[in-house]
């Protein structure tokens, strides 16, 4: 997801674990720890256009990678074998572990289920015709099954797991984000990102942050051994406890620069991990920390956390490393211009292979998302400068009549515009590719300086799928225009 903030490094027993945002007031310290602040303010906020900016000399214009195996193990956990060069048709946003943490299966927004080490492929959902893209699993206790949850509440069992009911054509307040089953697996719980509970099958309701006010949306749940409670995770780091869920600390209240993204127990409920996007883990009761990955740079998004059944270890699941084909659903016919601005963009996700503040490889050292959309538009025959500034992109698209409004449905290859309007670099933010549309609106986009990492030190990432109604949430900041090339 992408990230654009004021930050500062936390260093935790001489070890780089994340970069958090400074708050208004002073932080506050982890056990100890010191902080570092770095002297950095977006150069977006400060950007107001000039000429275009032209591209940089001599230099590649690829994307780096990087070179996980989408899954990063800490502790006990081990990497577990898998397709030897798997493809997604959509980005990857889930995973699952098997009963004895030997195996684990990996989900796509399209559907598609791909199996490492000992899990046993039960079907996907790629074959059929969503509404919304999935955004979750979870598997049956004796990994006969597991269940795909969608954006829009939908559940799709498969093998052993049995459908006890969804969310599926109910209208939300706010999107699903996550599904956990029971213990006994005759059940399963959807969690909304206003923190709304939906119990269906054994699972029970034991309370919900649904109708409450939230700082920031819930992104993740876990429920505890007895299955008599649940605690809920925010994006913010905030944790909230329900039934027989005991609370033992969170980060809520500090300067994060990384949104949480996931949360795992430990086996006995006496404790529980915390993830966020830049792969910086948090434990708090009895979970013991094993590493992270916060502080690498460059640095991929991490999208989830599962613990090791005998919680002495932990996975993070880095979905930039699978292989995206963006193909499902397609941005149009291979040689269209949606397909070729699509094709062009995806050729660059991966790190940022320049080095040095702000550098990039399609223009001058400076804020460079809309050198990277522009860039991306190029490719296609877009007679489009290469502009340094989002705002001259929908000045541009205004003079040739291909401006789409906030709440019009864009399609693949368009710009979509952050901020609240294109007058200066207070109001137009940040520009993104449009990758993918799903049938409910959601969308997948293509960003380039973007990602958790350090100040200066973007990426092109994916990010989504996430409601465009729901930017300001997911993104940071709201949708003002869509721009068509």
């Amino acid at each position: 997801m992408i990230r654009l903030r004021l930050a500062i490094a936390v260093v935790l027993s001489g070890a780089v674990l994340g970069v958090f945002v400074a708050g208004g007031g002073a932080p506050n310290v982890l056990r100890g720890a010191t902080m570092r602040l770095a002297n950095f303010v977006d150069p977006a906020l400060a950007n107001t256009g000039g000429p275009p900016s032209p591209p940089a000399p001599g230099v590649a214009l690829t994307g780096g990678s990087f070179k996980d195996h989408g899954v990063l193990a800490y502790g006990d956990a081990q990497i577990q074998r898998g397709p030897a060069s798997p493809l997604f048709g959509a980005p990857v946003v889930d995973m699952a572990i098997t009963r004895h943490g030997t195996g684990y299966w990996v989900v796509a927004a399209n559907g598609d289920v791909l199996n490492f080490g000992d899990a046993t492929p039960r079907g996907s959902a790629s074959a059929l015709n969503l509404n919304a893209p999935i955004v979750a699993m979870a598997s049956t206790p004796d990994d006969g099954g597991y269940w795909l949850v969608a954006l829009d509440g939908g559940v799709f069992s498969f093998g052993d797991a049995r459908f006890y009911g969804s969310m599926g054509g109910i209208r939300l307040n706010e999107p699903i984000v996550g599904i956990v089953a029971t213990h006994d697996g005759a059940g399963y719980w959807e969690v909304a990102a206003d923190g709304g509970i939906f119990a269906f099958g054994d699972a029970r309701f034991y309370g919900s942050m649904g109708g409450s006010r939230l700082y920031a949306p819930i992104v993740a749940m876990t429920a505890t051994p007895s299955g008599r409670g649940y605690w809920q995770v925010a994006s913010d780091g905030g944790v909230f406890t329900f039934g027989d869920a005991v609370f033992h600390g969170s980060m809520g209240g500090q300067a994060l620069g990384a949104s949480m993204v996931g949360m795992a127990r430990t086996p006995d409920g006496r404790g529980y991990w915390l993830a966020s996007d830049d792969g910086s883990v948090f434990s708090f009761g009895d979970a013991r920390f094993f590493g992270a990955n916060g502080g690498t740079v460059p640095t991929p998004a991490i999208a989830a956390i599962r613990a090791t059944p005998d919680g002495r270890g932990y996975w993070l699941l880095e979905p930039a490393t699978f292989e995206d084909g963006f193909a499902q659903p397609a941005p149009g016919p291979p040689s269209s211009v949606p397909a070729t601005i699509v094709g062009a963009a995806a050729t660059q996700l991966g790190g940022n292979p320049s080095s040095g503040y702000m550098c990039n490889p399609y223009g001058p050292c400076e804020e460079w998302c809309a050198l990277f959309a522009t860039w991306a538009w190029e490719q296609a025959g877009i007679p489009i400068p290469r502009y340094g500034f989002t705002g001259d992109i929908y000045r541009w698209s205004s003079r040739h009549g291909r401006l789409l409004p906030p709440w019009a449905r864009p399609a693949p290859g368009d710009a979509v515009l952050y901020g609240t309007g294109p007058a200066n670099g207070d109001t137009s933010l940040h520009v993104g590719i449009v990758a993918q549309v799903w049938p409910d609106g959601a969308i997948v986009t293509m960003d380039g300086n973007a990602g958790p990492g350090p100040p200066g030190g973007g990426n092109v990432v994916v990010t989504g799928p996430f409601l465009p109604a729901e930017a300001s949430a997911y993104v940071g900041m709201p949708i003002y225009a869509y721009a068509e090339p």
